[in-house]
């Protein structure tokens, strides 16, 4: 199988563009709904929680991992890949994270100026400068942190008259910065990506995860066919929570895009 882990719903979008990518492919999702939002905790805090989630996932049968977490991705995933896999009893199984693929996508296509919106963590750890900086210097990076909108999401109210709002209000200094390319550098954000869209304008290209991850771990298992060869091809999909199953299947459908049945695990 291949793993999906988020805080809460967000990832069920990109999980969403697995699906369409690699249709035959199994998974297991993971929610981390009841320990939700990541993106105020330290960076030792969310790479405990992440381990014990990934070490959860993998003892379910996982032989790849996808950190469906922008918070995790930028806080975590190197340690987990340093420190976690060498000394564990996964160590010929992988974890990737959903940041890298949005980078070089932003690498290639923005001009002089790319906007990140994203979480407080993932803002304060540096990665997209970093990452960005790597493959394209000449490009100025601006990252600003939206965790009330993360909230609202995750309590899903993206299509709430107050989350539109908000969503104007974090835009404004990146459309005062002439950002030329915007990335959604938090997996909550794809659930309103037509407003973001919108409010970005036609000026602003939007890179959205759900729309990136997909293909790039498609290319992924091409290029590494001793681990696809692993995974499990039955068109299987289960679903987990560490929240009310009933809950996660209700917020998690209008992420999802379709209706589902969850169970609940503590962690």
């Amino acid at each position: 199988m291949i793993g999906v882990f988020d805080s809460g719903f967000g990832g069920l979008c990109i999980l969403a563009g697995m699906l369409k990518a690699l249709p035959e492919h199994d998974f297991l999702y993971l929610g981390d709904s009841r320990r939700n939002p990541y993106g105020a905790r330290s960076a030792g805090t969310i790479y405990e929680w992440s381990r014990g989630s990934v070490d959860w996932m993998f003892a379910q049968g996982c032989e790849l991992i996808i950190l469906a977490c922008h918070t995790a991705s930028n806080s975590a995933l190197r340690r987990l890949q340093q420190e976690y896999l060498p000394a564990s009893p996964y160590s010929n199984r992988r974890i990737l994270g959903v940041t890298i693929p949005l980078v070089e996508e932003a690498s290639r296509s923005a001009r002089k100026r790319v906007g990140v919106l994203a979480t407080r963590a993932s803002c304060q750890s540096g990665s997209f400068e970093t990452e960005i900086a790597k493959r394209n210097p000449d490009l100025k990076v601006i990252c600003h942190a939206a965790p009330v909108l993360v909230s609202m999401i995750e309590e899903g109210m993206q299509k709430s008259p107050e989350a539109r709002r908000i969503l104007r209000k974090v835009l404004a200094p990146l459309k005062m910065a002439s950002v030329d390319t915007l990335i959604l550098g938090c997996t909550h954000f794809p659930a309103m990506e037509e407003d973001f869209r919108r409010k970005a304008g036609k000026k602003i290209r939007v890179i959205s995860s759900s729309r990136v991850v997909g293909a790039s771990l498609q290319d992924y298992l091409m290029r590494h066919p001793q681990i696809d060869q692993k995974i499990g091809k039955n068109r299987q999909c289960v679903f987990y929570t560490t929240e009310d199953a009933s809950r996660f299947e209700e917020y998690g459908k209008g992420f999802l895009g379709r209706s589902f049945q969850a169970s609940s695990v503590r962690l």
